[in-house]
């Protein structure tokens, strides 16, 4: 299993990951991660999980500004193909130890309160988040935005 720095080339496969997890829209992945290929200086960290040299997942995280060691993850995709295997949990903890040789402290997730997302929500429990606060009808009506929570360096549950 190798983990690394998401690079221009991976973007294509990596989109296809997106379209196949139903994340967002592959289409919308060269925006999202331009920043961080074309600016050195880009505060985000985007990793690609690479099987048998192609991109079959990744993980992207930002800082939240105006806190002190603070990051968000804000997507996290597997193709199913490789899902089930410990693969998302290999590429959290690698996100984990990047920011906290960083020198972050504190990481956390939003997800959805809605039913199709249990099998997320029971992901992040399992590798160490406590689910910290729940905003009600935060996505639509009935559907509430669920935000986990962990201290970098705690071990998993």
């Amino acid at each position: 299993m190798k983990i690394r720095p998401s690079a221009s080339t991976d973007i294509p496969s990596l989109a296809k990951v997106a379209d196949a997890t139903n994340l967002f829209p592959g289409e919308m992945l060269p925006e999202m991660i331009g920043g961080f290929l074309s600016d050195g200086g880009s505060d985000e960290v985007w990793l690609t999980y690479e099987i048998e040299g192609e991109a079959a997942g990744f993980c992207f995280a930002a800082p939240e500004k105006f806190t002190d060691g603070t990051w968000n993850m804000l997507a996290i995709a597997v193709h199913p193909g490789s899902q089930g295997k410990g693969v998302g949990s290999a590429v959290v903890r690698h996100l984990e130890e990047t920011l906290l040789t960083r020198g972050q402290r504190v990481l956390i997730v939003d997800t959805s309160g809605a039913p199709e997302f249990d099998q997320s929500r029971e992901f992040y429990r399992k590798n160490g988040y406590t689910e910290e606060a729940r905003i009600r009808d935060f996505w639509a009506t009935g559907i509430d935005k669920v935000v986990f929570w962990k201290r970098l360096g705690q071990p998993m549950s």
